[in-house]
């Protein structure tokens, strides 16, 4: 024999077709069960990571990735002051117009571009005229707020209720003109070719700028949101892993039903001189094969639906006639999938590790089987 004992008849008992209807059944629950727990925790994870891409990018459309403010200004105001002669700070809000032009932003004309819940709200569109009421602060300190009138050159649409319900754009010298020097608070919007590197480039300009200043990054400004997500994830994830280890528990079920019924077989091999050690490995081997089969299905099965979740998804919307995501009620209309290869791995590792315990206790009933007590009747 060739083989390593334990290897060798753990894998002919996997493959043994004598066990009972019953063990059968089990077997195969066990193997589905942790397949589908697998597979249903790369699809559900992929998603979030795509819903969270998602918003990653309609919230950062429009923004900065880092500001940098005078520390002691008050934050408000959603009229943001741009130069649509710099095609690289402008080109997401040049996308997402969906009326009129950037180009009809020119210095003194006293035009603006609106969100679209604005307009939706106020019933504008391109060419109506919006008086603005301006929060200035007189030369004694007082409030001395004014009225401005501008024209509605467009309207733009990103998705995202923090930006089409709150901004208004218009040209970086009009915004200026807004009010008289030293009463309004200034500041510089920087974009990054990394979003991911905002954080680091953040730290390197506070520690360049003086104190004064106050430097902040989208991980800060939005921290909220991610974290809810983050938190979303967590939950979502051991809810799932609960799958896989009920799963795991019909192995446990399945192995001690195996050991019952090879008792006589354990028992010989005892008696030829096999160490408890070698009996162990024969059913921790089994229990392992069959784990490790369900967790491979699961792999294939849960990229296999995540890498293809944008074909899928229409495909069971027009089958079945009804629309997971309205477009009346929620910005993102398309279930996005984003698959994380190492979410791949941790779910994996996790699911054998909860696999390979599930053999711990069979096998140690297995080992601790007394031969001439087994044998006693046969």
């Amino acid at each position: 024999m060739f083989h390593p004992l334990p290897l060798y008849v753990g894998l002919r008992y996997v493959r043994a077709r004598s066990h009972s209807f019953f063990v059968s059944f089990i077997t195969w629950a066990s193997l589905l069960g942790v397949g589908v727990g697998v597979a249903a925790l790369i699809v559900i994870l992929s998603v979030m990571n795509g819903f969270e891409s998602e918003l990653r990018d309609r919230l950062l459309s429009l923004g900065a990735q880092v500001r940098v403010t005078e520390a002691a200004a008050a934050s408000g105001g959603a009229a943001r002051g741009i130069d649509p002669q710099a095609p690289d700070s402008v080109r997401e809000l040049a996308h997402a117009i969906t009326q009129g032009a950037l180009a009809q932003l020119t210095a003194g004309s006293g035009r603006i571009i609106v969100g679209a819940v604005i307009a939706e709200r106020l019933g504008l569109t391109a060419g109506d005229s919006l008086t603005m009421l301006i929060p200035t602060v007189g030369a004694d300190g007082t409030p001395a707020p004014k009225l401005r009138e501008f024209s509605v050159a467009g309207v733009f649409e990103v998705g995202l209720q923090d930006h089409d319900a709150t901004l208004v754009f218009a040209h970086l010298d009009d915004v200026r003109a807004l009010a008289p020097s030293g009463t309004v608070s200034g500041g510089l919007r920087v974009r990054v070719q990394d979003v991911l590197e905002a954080p680091a480039v953040a730290a390197r300009l506070r520690a360049l700028l003086p104190g004064g200043l106050e430097v902040s990054d989208w991980t800060q400004d939005n921290a909220n949101y991610f974290r809810a997500i983050r938190i979303e994830k967590t939950m979502m994830s051991l809810i799932l892993l609960l799958i896989v280890a009920v799963a795991a528990f019909n192995i446990v079920a399945m192995l001690v039903m195996v050991v019952t019924d090879k008792r006589t077989d354990i028992a010989i091999m005892r008696t030829f001189g096999a160490a408890p050690a070698r009996v162990m490995g024969i059913f921790i081997t089994q229990g392992l094969v069959i784990g490790w089969l369900g967790v491979a299905l699961g792999v294939g099965l849960g990229l296999e639906l995540a890498l293809h979740v944008e074909t899928i998804v229409p495909f069971l919307e027009r089958t079945f006639r009804f629309q997971i995501l309205d477009a009346d009620v929620y910005y993102i209309t398309a279930i996005p999938a984003e698959v994380h290869w190492g979410n791949v791995v941790v779910i994996a590792a996790l699911a054998l590790a909860l696999t390979g315990l599930a053999t711990v206790y069979p096998a140690v009933r297995a080992a601790r089987t007394a031969p001439a007590e087994a044998l006693r009747y046969e």
